[in-house]
């Protein structure tokens, strides 16, 4: 078991929804179903490490529910189905020593198995609806049966470029307090520059942090170097430019470990800025379609190496 005084993310995880760093009318939208004392079904989309799951737990420690949290791989495969739907039933079948409605956190519900795991769970949700609620967090929230996606409320976590800098600054200084706390020497700009190239994923911030902290027992610059290939397109625009397949791929492969959902956002920023015009439209729509693809492959290496293959032949670069 990962001892939670360890790891940071679960150590310093915020306790109460005004403590969480996600944009205003988010939280006021969670602040809103605090004042009227009953957490409906929720399905909470975006991408990773922006804090669904945080919000999900504090909505149900501020209300003083009892809740369970259960991570959606376990029902992704034959194997887990069973231990998924037991661990469901049990605890939403048994009386709240609180009082109310219990709650079922499932965390990166999409990861479920839409063929056996899923038609699963909406039965238990039909069983156990006077009694029990349902906070779903997801990535990518078309894998979910339109039968189940009916049945809860949206909220979709997303991050405009107008609430990027009051939020960067103010994880920044929350990075600044758990540094502090921790008594890891650090540089600021540092803090900022490494929260600026992974927003809004503060997650893997903090988890890069506390890796880098482990080995050489302070933040500074070096940080930045270990994560500058992974927000540097240049040599990826430079071989499509030069329709340079292998140098194409030779990228993937050295990248492919990065986060694809963050790979397919630079290239979409990069290409406003060096595609030709009259090319950029279907290069465009060409990018969404592998993007939207990327929630169901088996293999992204291949899937990201087809998608720019193709823009290869279909963009022009000024």
């Amino acid at each position: 078991m990962i001892n939670e005084q360890f790891v940071w993310c679960e150590k310093y995880r915020p306790k109460t929804i005004s403590d969480c760093i996600i944009p205003e009318s988010l939280k006021e939208t969670f602040l809103g179903i605090l004042k009227q004392g009953d957490i409906p079904n929720l399905l909470l989309n975006g991408s990773p490490g922006t804090g669904k799951t945080t919000v999900c737990k504090a909505l149900c420690e501020e209300l003083g529910v009892d809740y369970i949290v259960i991570n959606g791989s376990l029902g992704a495969d034959e194997s887990g189905i069973e231990a998924f739907r037991g661990r469901v039933r049990q605890f939403a079948s048994s009386v709240s020593l609180m009082g109310g409605r219990k709650i079922v956190i499932v965390d990166e519900a999409d990861y479920l198995n839409p063929n056996s795991s899923q038609p699963a769970l909406r039965g238990l949700m039909e069983e156990f609806s006077k009694n029990c609620g349902f906070l779903f967090t997801s990535n990518y929230k078309n894998r979910l049966l339109e039968p189940i996606r009916s049945r809860f409320a949206l909220i979709e976590f997303a991050f405009s470029k107008k609430d990027k800098k009051q939020l960067v600054g103010d994880f920044s200084k929350r990075i600044f307090q758990i540094l502090k706390s921790e008594n890891v020497e650090f540089d600021k700009k540092v803090i900022v520059d490494l929260v600026m190239n992974y927003y809004p994923d503060f997650r893997r911030v903090i988890n890069e942090l506390q890796r880098f902290a482990f080995i050489n027992g302070k933040i500074d610059i070096g940080i930045l170097g270990k994560q500058s290939g992974e927000v540097n397109l240049s040599i990826l625009i430079s071989a499509l430019k030069d329709k340079d397949f292998y140098k194409t791929r030779e990228w993937v492969v050295n990248n492919i470990n990065n986060d694809t959902n963050l790979i397919y956002r630079k290239v979409y920023e990069s290409l406003l800025e060096t595609a030709k015009p009259d090319t950029l439209p279907e290069s465009i729509v060409l990018l969404g379609n592998y993007q939207y693809k990327s929630a169901f492959v088996a293999d992204q290496e291949v899937n990201l190496l087809a998608f720019l293959t193709e823009l290869m032949v279909t963009c022009e670069f000024k």
